[in-house]
């Protein structure tokens, strides 16, 4: 009887129409950001500097990066590396200055931006890459667990500025020297979002025996309950783009990044989540029912590297 229910689950047709119109929104908070501006010349003499190097004026043809230390997502603890390389530090202008660009319209630099995005344990989680000037920036490629996204981000919110520095100045020194702090927020566009799995015999969530829950056989408060999901990213080791591979049993594959449950508006965590074995982008989630569940039907969204899905509902019954 389990063995005919699975295969049911596997093998439906998915039903729920995902929301490509309603951005994710990702905010990420940069600390010890160091502006190093290219007006060293002197090959000997760059990184060498035990610091803190002030940088001049603003000079035309010079190039320059930005490095900064992701803290936080969402308000979350997490870990990772800004960099930002631009073309030049002299902006455009309609009616330039000595040594300022001209242009039909004032405009900000050109920069390149790769955000290296860890967890706060140092589990790689994905990276984006983006591109743009003064009216935004637009993502031109995205890895791991942001894979395929598209998005924008316009200018954050400064709570202290960046520290300019030289080239020659040593890098390794950045976070002892000190920097600015800053926060920006993508709208993301996921290419899939996590989503608990619905087929054509209803949603995919089950007891613990995998018989299903149903209006007729509903949750119990306090019980554990396994989900099949989609859209929950990649999976260790090979961190592979889903559907690239069916999923192994031995050993059970982890997915990548973090997961949560939210059930009636409240996150809880997960006691696994880990690719189905013989598929190649179902997944399988447990979590706990809360022991103070009340009765009637509740709210529950699967969240994937800070990704929410759509919400579905499932029947919770009485203590």
């Amino acid at each position: 009887m389990k063995r005919v229910i699975l295969l049911a689950v596997l093998t439906g047709a998915a039903i729920w129409a995902q929301t490509p119109d309603e951005p994710v929104a990702l905010t990420i908070e940069v600390e010890n950001h160091v502006l190093y501006r290219g007006s060293v010349f002197d090959a000997s003499i760059i990184g060498r500097n035990p610091g803190p190097t002030v940088a001049g004026a603003q000079v035309p043809f010079v190039d320059g990066i930005n490095i900064g230390d992701i803290v936080k997502i969402n308000g979350m603890p997490a870990k990772g590396i800004w960099s930002s390389s631009f073309t030049h530090t002299t902006p455009y202008r309609a009616v330039p200055q000595p040594r300022q660009f001209i242009a039909d319209v004032d405009g900000a630099a050109t920069f390149f931006c790769t955000w290296q995005i860890y967890a706060s344990d140092g589990t790689f989680l994905g990276m984006i890459r983006d591109s743009g000037a003064g009216q935004g920036h637009t993502i031109t490629g995205a890895l791991a667990g942001y894979f395929g996204a598209i998005g924008v981000h316009v200018a954050g919110r400064q709570s202290a500025p960046a520290r300019v520095a030289t080239t020659a100045e040593d890098p390794a020194n950045r976070r002892n020297l000190g920097g600015g702090k800053f926060s920006t927020t993508y709208y993301l566009y996921p290419r899939v979002r996590p989503a608990v799995q619905v087929t054509a015999n209803g949603l995919a969530v089950f007891h613990s025996d995998f018989s299903q829950v149903t209006p007729a056989n509903p949750a119990r408060p306090g019980e554990s309950l396994i989900v099949a999901a989609t859209g929950l990213g990649p999976v260790r080791p090979n961190l592979l783009p889903p559907g690239a591979l069916p999923f192994t049993a031995s050993p059970l594959q982890e997915v990548n990044g973090p997961v949560a449950v939210e059930f009636n508006g409240a996150e809880l965590p997960v006691a696994n989540k880990v690719g189905w074995p013989g598929q190649t982008s179902l997944y399988r989630v447990d979590f706990q029912v809360p022991s103070g569940a009340v009765a009637g039907m509740a709210t529950l969204r699967l969240i994937a590297t800070w990704i929410p899905g759509p919400a579905v509902t499932i029947p919770v019954r009485a203590q």
